[in-house]
């Protein structure tokens, strides 16, 4: 076990403060003995009602205006998951992952935590909360998932529809509420392993958890320790190569591990791109050939298609009545998680920077002149090493007492949220010394070649021959040792983020109507967040190959207070047993853009005793992050499809758009009539959409105001008395997002220019007139456009015996998109672009379930579908592009490609033990089902879905409960 690296010094402090509660909790009861009969009658009387997320009023129906999924504990149980992201990412609500693993190209603080994307419309518009209360979040506003142990959950509770009336911002498609487990009295140890067939991609979990109750107080301790191991993409078919099994010679970089420069290496001394024949001398240009595709790189040998993580988790939960209606409570969570990437070595250019190119001086130089070279990074893969540690703290009193004749609930407490974050880089070259490293070289009376001249040798320097391919060796190698140390230093970006919030919430009845109780509930919220994320010194300032970037800082305070009523109108009527009125309103008032008020209605009918009809209408709103607001400027290397270009583009099949591009709309270069997009290296690209060989950057807007959100829905549950453990449901629902605060896409300028036509954004982007490429783009966040999203949720739950055979439970979830359409901004011409059914905006998503208990045996197998989807055709052939002759009034003409639907099948055994034991085997994806090639690369950096299962998992799991 690995739990050693739990105990560390910083984390002993805060552990045994958590535990002195829990002591106290334990020992309590000792004190006062003659109150407890007392305090357990109360009790049990106030545990008659219940708070379901999406409500602060305590009732005793579970099912309310909104709705409502619940996953229990033997449902996570039954599954082969070891995290709560994992667990989430399979309901049908649930979108494409955020930051999914297969992403390797990610960068930033972001990348590593598990996040949840409701609907689709941004894991930023899901709120996270724990027993509650927010879970802490980035500069960016996501919330980590992954901080949660599995091993602490009682159930998870997902409110699907809006809830800013109720908690506040973010809370646009839903809330996922964690809700911990209470009263554990025992112990649980769980062991968890599991591998892919292929050998790799090993899972690990190990968890204890230890609690005791009593009717004065609680205590649970849990432990877990969870490690994935990276699988890379070399190791499975459709990420072996950059375009995929079927064209696995395509999209090669041309900047490769061999070096090349352009030279007189042609038939006859004619200029061409000049790469060394292997084992000959570097020297002598009669040594080199022209280079062909075959000496390409392919990247994708280097790169993870699935991250490595780890993490280390401690709760501890306690709770102590100090009187016979008054208790406190506290819990604490400590979670340290590590995420390794890879990718390939660093793609090195010397035109692109300035005095950098081979000195015609090196003793390297076959030429005698200044010489530009391209030579990738292959001896050293580019590694980012990724620690977040989180230490959250929460206590509070709670109680309830009686006026009037009737009971209300109170409570009143503290919440705090540390991430403390370090990104360790390595396989950036050093500008600075790169330079000196292909400057001024000479051979040494030594035998050995040194930095400088003869005259005035350069000390500390290390002299670099990019042109040795790799593999040979020699002088200058890109394989030494001290070459390595040289160009390759460790890059370090830290960040620190901290939520504080302070709440006061009071619930109750205020008077008896015809049909019930009047509930009511009011409360005050008063939160700060603070962040600061700092990239290291070197990409700050642009002495390095990696990303650039500037430093992010700043905080906001905000004070709220919310109002909502429960209003019984009808009960017990015919086509009326009951009919209720929910209304919510909350206001929020921001030191920064200043106040905003969300409310909200629902309302309940039950015609009769078997059937539940519901409905709501909310506000919501998201307020700008840290990082919207106050975040630095950064660099990427983007990927898109140019209008312009006349083979893939939207040129290709609409004529206006051609003639834009030809006439230089905009102010922009005019581009000539066969213009093909270059990619790396300005070859020219092959797949789509195609990555540039420029760095663009995007930055923050300090005068974001907040998006706003209107959501509806309606739907029923039926449940027939005469079959028993039976119910059927439907919802709708219907998402309205304006004032997007929106990051500028690359595509959204690009198309908004020349297929729209609207000048002003040509601004944006810079061409070369010689050869029509994109060399710059510099574009930030803003309010603009909107985004609307409607479909609907149906459900089917079946629970019966056969007497002879066992207990069954079957469950069927499916989610239809009707349609998730986005608006780039608010210029009437500006065309809406539909989503649904392109980049992992499933039109379907199905699961059904069944589970089979009998005895000390259970089973459960669960069978996962994902409708087909649809892209842009990279390649025309008829195997490959089965729409060639699709039009659409966004890009005209436009040849599309459409897969089939995908389905993945779990399955999971169980056999419980004389000894409180239970043995569980199972197969994640058990028919080792492999999804369609997609060349869009939807959520990944490969052509394969990043939410796809990337093999046949097995996982063997044992629980031993004492």
């Amino acid at each position: 076990m690995q739990f050693r690296k739990m105990l560390d010094n910083k984390l002993t402090v805060a552990v045994r403060v958590a535990l002195s509660v829990g002591t106290f909790a334990i020992v309590g009861p000792a004190l006062a003995q003659d109150a407890s009969g007392a305090a357990s009658q109360d009790n049990a009387k106030k545990l008659e009602t219940v708070t379901v997320t999406g409500s602060r009023i305590p009732r005793v129906d579970i099912e309310t205006a909104q709705p409502v999924v619940t996953i229990d504990r033997k449902q996570i149980e039954n599954q082969g998951f070891t995290s709560v992201a994992d667990i989430l990412q399979n309901l049908t609500e649930v979108g494409t992952p955020p930051i999914s693993r297969a992403n390797a190209l990610s960068s930033g603080e972001d990348v590593g935590g598990y996040y949840v994307d409701l609907r689709n419309i941004g894991a930023n518009r899901t709120l996270i909360l724990v027993n509650g209360k927010r879970l802490g979040v980035n500069t960016t506003g996501l919330q980590d998932l992954g901080q949660i142990p599995v091993s602490t959950i009682e159930r998870i509770e997902v409110l699907k529809d809006g809830g800013s009336s109720i908690y506040g911002s973010d809370a646009i498609a839903g809330v996922v509420n964690v809700i911990t487990r209470s009263n554990f009295t025992g112990a649980e140890a769980n062991a968890y392993v599991g591998e892919y067939d292929q050998g790799d991609g090993k899972k690990q979990s190990y968890d204890f958890t230890i609690g005791t109750a009593n009717e004065r107080g609680s205590i649970m301790a849990s432990a877990q320790y969870q490690k994935d191991d990276p699988v890379f993409a070399k190791d499975r078919d459709f990420s072996a190569y950059p375009a995929g099994p079927f064209h696995p010679k395509d999209s090669w970089s041309a900047v490769s591990q061999n070096g090349s420069f352009t030279g007189p290496c042609g038939p006859g001394g004619k200029s061409a791109t000049c790469t060394l024949t292997h084992g000959a001398d570097p020297r002598n240009i009669a040594s080199y050939h022209p280079i062909t595709p075959d000496e390409y790189a392919n990247s994708n040998q280097q790169m993870s298609v699935q991250t490595g993580t780890e993490r280390t988790s401690l709760f501890v939960a306690g709770k102590y009545n100090l009187f016979e209606n008054v208790a406190f409570k506290t819990d604490f969570l400590y979670n340290k998680r590590k995420t390794d990437q890879q990718i390939a070595g660093y793609p090195f250019q010397s035109a692109n920077y300035t005095g950098m190119a081979l000195s015609g001086q090196s003793y390297f130089n076959p030429l005698g002149k200044d010489l530009n070279f391209r030579r990738r990074g292959w001896e050293v893969p580019r590694t980012t090493d990724s620690e977040l540690e989180t230490y959250r703290w929460t206590a509070g009193f709670e109680g309830y007492f009686d006026l009037g004749g009737r009971t209300w609930n109170w409570d009143v407490g503290a919440m705090t949220n540390r991430n403390d974050a370090l990104k360790n880089g390595h396989g950036d070259f050093n500008l600075i010394n790169a330079r000196q490293a292909v400057g001024p070289s000479f051979l040494g009376s030594d035998g050995k070649v040194h930095c400088g001249t003869a005259a005035n040798p350069t000390l500390g320097c290390v002299p670099w021959n990019p042109l040795l391919p790799y593999g040979q060796a020699g002088a200058g190698s890109l394989a030494d040792a001290d070459l390595q140390q040289f160009l390759f230093p460790e890059f370090h970006d830290t960040g620190k983020t901290t939520t504080t919030d302070y709440t006061a919430n009071l619930a109750g009845t205020l008077f008896t109507l015809p049909a019930g109780d009047l509930g009511i509930a009011a409360g005050v919220e008063h939160r700060e967040e603070k962040g600061r994320f700092v990239p290291d010194a070197f990409n700050q300032t642009g002495q390095s190959t990696g990303l650039a970037a500037t430093t992010t800082s700043g905080k906001y305070r905000v004070n709220e207070a919310y109002l909502e009523l429960d209003a019984p109108l009808l009960r017990d009527m015919t086509m009326a047993r009951e009919l209720s009125l929910d209304v919510a309103t909350r206001y929020s008032d921001y030191d920064n853009f200043g106040s905003t008020t969300n409310s909200k209605v629902g309302i309940k009918w039950k015609p009769i005793d078997d059937l539940l009809v519901r409905g709501s209408w909310a506000q919501g709103f998201r307020a700008p992050t840290i990082s919207d607001l106050y975040g630095g400027t950064n660099g990427s290397f983007e990927s898109y499809t140019d209008p312009c270009d006349t083979s893939h583009g939207s040129a290709k099949g609409n004529s206006a758009v051609a003639a834009r591009c030809a006439s230089g709309f905009g102010g922009q270069a005019p581009v000539a009539g066969n213009y093909v997009q270059l990619g790396q290296a300005l070859v020219p690209c092959k797949t789509y959409p195609c990555q540039t060989n420029y760095q663009f950057i995007t930055g923050s807007n300090p005068n974001l105001q907040p998006e706003t959100a209107t959501t509806r829905t309606l739907g029923f549950i039926y449940s027939p008395h005469y079959l028993e453990g039976f119910d059927v449901s439907l919802d709708w629902y219907k998402i309205d997002i304006k004032h997007l605060i929106s990051q500028d896409s690359v595509q959204d300028i690009l198309d908004d220019c020349y297929v729209a036509g609207i000048a002003s954004r040509c601004s944006s982007f810079q061409r070369d007139p010689a050869n029509g490429v994109i060399t710059g783009m510099n574009y930030g966040l803003t309010n603009k456009g909107w985004e609307k999203t409607a479909g609907y949720d149906f459900g089917v739950n079946y629970r019966f015996t056969i007497d002879s055979i066992g207990q069954f439970a079957t469950r069927w979830n499916t989610t239809y998109v009707d349609y998730l359409n986005v608006k780039a901004d608010d210029n009437p011409t500006t065309i809406v672009q539909p989503l649904t059914g392109y980049g992992g905006n499933f039109r379907v998503r199905s699961n059904l379930t069944l589970d089979w208990t009998r005895g000390i045996f259970g089973a459960t197998w669960t069978v996962r579908y994902y409708s087909g989807m649809t892209e842009r055709c990279s390649y025309t052939t008829a195997a490959e592009c089965n729409d060639l002759s699709h039009v659409d009034p966004f890009n005209g003409a436009q040849a599309q490609r459409h897969t089939g639907s995908t389905t993945f099948n779990d399955v999971q055994f169980r056999w419980t033990l004389p000894w409180k034991g239970v043995v569980s085997v199972g197969a994640n994806n058990v028919f080792d089902k492999e999804g369609p090639i997609m060349y869009s690369k939807p959520n990944s950096s490969f052509v394969y879905y990043g939410g796809f299962d990337i093999g046949r998992f097995y996982y063997l799991k044992y629980t031993q409960r004492f």
